[in-house]
């Protein structure tokens, strides 16, 4: 009935109306024939792209765990598929971008899709393998390398071919600034990189021919100096360029033997010997190319030749490196040995006394005790105590150290007559000393000798180093061959007789040994002076007891290294980076002095470092305790110090002091003496003297 009504209703309606044109009609039988067109069209198009990217990936996911290096020429491979004509429009192929782009995202995540955009518009064909190791999902893992699929390279073929055709038609894709900037960067990149490895194998290639070109010359070439592919600079024409040759070719012989050896040449392993020995013999002691013998040309070629011969047979880079390595770590061995070596020599032959002043003071001696009483007596006695004179101490053993700090003073002295030396000595040398100054007397100045063992006043009661001396303790430390705690060369410093002499512990009792007087300088043995010396009693010491050049400079030659921080009664009372002094030339405020009772506090501090925890040795550090806050600095050209062990001392500097002293190892009358340094003090030595001749003492 309801069907009824509705067509009832329709034939009634049509009725109603007017009847209905030709043209509608035929429009609409047109519009029904052509939809269906359409929907077959957009059908077969999205599934055929989502037909390839569900097989390629149905192949990657079928492939078991293998290395699948898929290269995607480009990401448009999965857009564009239905791209038959050039005449398609750009609304389209985005339309159709961005449904490829739905089927895609039930695989692949959004970072992924990205990724894979961007490095195909930069790079062009992306390499799966490197895209998952650096930007794709976690979940991409490659285990091993195996073949890809034939299925799945005909798809990616495909894929590209289609691709192409889509570039050659009318629709652009322009790339985003930010791309193009990119592509840019990155092959300017290459570009340079490409400069830089072309210019390196040109130089290489440059140095090989060099260095081949050298060779073919040194073996045929008779000329000298030039047989070398180790040391350019012998190529250099100098004095010695035969010896360094030598050498050289004696280096290399001896790592081309050992390589002969291991690899059982035999023949060539005793040719290198044998040359080898007649090098040797060649080289012998010859400092100089004026030194070797004639027949040294001869040998040099030879050897050239065999060297040539051992390079074409057993030259192996990496393993003449690593001979010339162990070569050089046993060398710098060597070097480590001999340098301790030589600072136990050093140490040595500092404490020693050479022949000649060794003769010097036997000859005296005796001379001396042949003296009638009478004659032994210096003149103007009554000086020694006239507190308006310039006065002098001096403690020393070496009658011609002596001498020269003596004669020096004089020579540069405006008053000598105003001039009293006081001097000290042992009893070995006390003859020696008067001898020689009754002989040599200063001029117009007073001088007066004194045997410290006579100083009854000084004994171990009194004086906490003698007592110290006497311990069997000490004994065994200063006297003990070995010390576990120090090497050879500290262990024969702190045997040093110096350090146990009492004359160099006699500086700290000068108002004892020196009552009468107000002011005194002290002077070392090891000294020359160069200037008149009287203005140094005008210096205001401003309250203080000792006056002395200081010799800290940044962190040197300061407290802490001198004194034992680490021990409390150090820590408490001194400041690690006060600035220590020097002693040699030292002005003394002898009254100041008895008022701040110095004897005392050096006692004081003797006694407490009789274990040695607060310093090790010398007079130095108790010297810097004792007078801590009691120095007044004077200028530094009054007292240049160092020529005893530093060889860069500026002449201008040594010229312009009114002191030089020679501190250290090196002492002018030692034959391991500074030769430039030695003048400055030989020159106040009569060698002519009948003592110095007989005793073959020179300069």
């Amino acid at each position: 009935m309801a069907v009824k009504r509705w067509l009832l209703g329709t034939s009634d309606s049509r009725s109603r109306n007017s009847a209905p044109s030709v043209s509608a009609i035929v429009a609409f039988f047109l519009l029904l024939l052509i939809l269906p067109l359409f929907v077959f069209f957009f059908a077969f198009s999205s599934g055929s792209v989502e037909l390839e990217v569900r097989h390629s990936f149905s192949v990657l996911d079928g492939m078991d765990n293998g290395s699948t290096h898929v290269v995607l020429k480009n990401a448009e491979a999965f857009k564009g598929w239905s791209e038959n004509s050039h005449g398609t429009l750009k609304q389209n192929v985005q339309w159709r971008e961005r449904l490829d782009l739905q089927h895609l995202k039930s695989f692949l995540s959004k970072e992924d899709i990205d990724v894979i955009l961007d490095s195909v518009k930069d790079l062009g064909p992306l390499s799966l393998d490197s895209f998952k190791q650096k930007n794709g999902s976690a979940s991409w893992k490659i285990v091993g390398r195996e073949s890809v699929d034939d299925s799945l390279l005909e798809v990616i073929e495909s894929a590209n071919v289609k691709n192409d055709n889509l570039s050659d038609g009318h629709v652009d894709v322009v790339d985003s600034p930010a791309v193009q900037i990119r592509r840019r960067l990155r092959e300017r990149k290459r570009e340079n990189r490409a400069a830089e490895l072309v210019k390196q194998d040109d130089e290489t290639t440059l140095k090989l021919e060099n260095a081949a070109i050298q060779r073919s010359k040194s073996v045929d070439s008779a000329v000298l100096g030039k047989y070398n592919i180790w040391r350019r600079e012998n190529e250099n024409e100098n004095a010695d360029s035969t010896i360094r040759l030598m050498r050289d070719q004696m280096i290399m012989a001896r790592v081309y033997i050992s390589i002969a050896k291991s690899k059982n040449k035999t023949d060539l392993f005793h040719e290198l010997q044998n040359r080898l020995k007649e090098s040797h013999r060649v080289l012998g002691e010859a400092a100089a190319d004026s030194d070797l013998p004639r027949s040294a040309p001869e040998k040099v070629k030879a050897m050239g030749q065999v060297l040539a011969k051992a390079k074409e047979q057993l030259y192996d880079c990496k393993l003449v490196t690593g001979k010339l390595r162990a070569m050089l770590q046993s060398a710098e061995e060597q070097v480590r040995s001999l340098k301790k070596q030589s600072t136990f020599l050093s140490q040595l032959a500092a404490k020693t006394i050479p022949n000649g002043i060794h003769c010097l003071a036997m000859r005296l001696t005796i001379d001396y005790y042949l003296l009638p009483i009478e004659k032994r007596e210096f003149p103007k006695r009554e000086n020694l105590e006239n507190p308006n004179l310039y006065h002098y101490a001096l403690f020393s053993d070496n009658v011609l150290a002596a001498s020269v700090v003596v004669n020096s003073t004089i020579v540069n002295a405006k008053e000598p007559e105003k001039h009293v030396f006081h001097l000290v000595t042992d009893k070995l040398n006390f003859g020696a000393m008067n001898m020689w100054f009754l002989l040599n007397p200063p001029g117009k100045a007073t001088i007066h000798v004194e045997n410290v063992d006579e100083f009854k006043w000084l004994n171990s009661s009194y004086c906490p180093v003698l007592k110290q001396l006497e311990s069997a303790a000490m004994k065994e430390y200063y006297f003990k061959a070995d010390h576990p705690t120090t090497s050879g060369a500290s262990a024969l410093k702190y045997r040093n007789p110096k350090y146990l002499s009492m004359l160099n512990h006699l500086r700290f009792y000068l108002p004892q040994i020196y009552p009468k007087l107000d002011k005194i300088l002290f002077l070392d043995d090891d000294i020359v002076v160069q200037k008149d010396l009287t203005p140094l009693w005008s210096v205001d010491l401003h309250g203080k007891v000792n006056g002395a050049v200081e010799t800290c400079g940044e962190s040197f030659h300061r407290f802490d290294k001198y004194l034992n921080f680490s021990n409390p009664h150090i820590s408490r009372n001194f400041d690690p980076n006060s600035c220590g002094w020097a002693y040699g030339m030292n002005m003394f405020d002898l009254k100041v002095w008895k008022k701040k009772d110095i004897t005392g506090i050096y006692h004081k501090w003797q006694t407490m470092n009789e274990d040695r925890t607060l310093w090790k040795l010398g007079t130095l550090p108790p010297g810097l305790i004792t007078f801590y806050g009691l120095t007044h600095p004077l200028k530094k050209s009054w007292h240049v110090l160092g020529l005893g062990y530093n060889p860069s001392i500026d002449k201008t500097e040594i010229d312009n002091a009114a002191v030089v002293h020679y501190n250290g190892n090196m002492k002018p009358w030692l034959e391991i003496a500074m030769t430039k340094y030695r003048p400055y003090w030989t020159k106040y030595i009569k060698y002519d003297h009948p003592y110095l001749r007989n005793c073959k003492l020179s300069v």
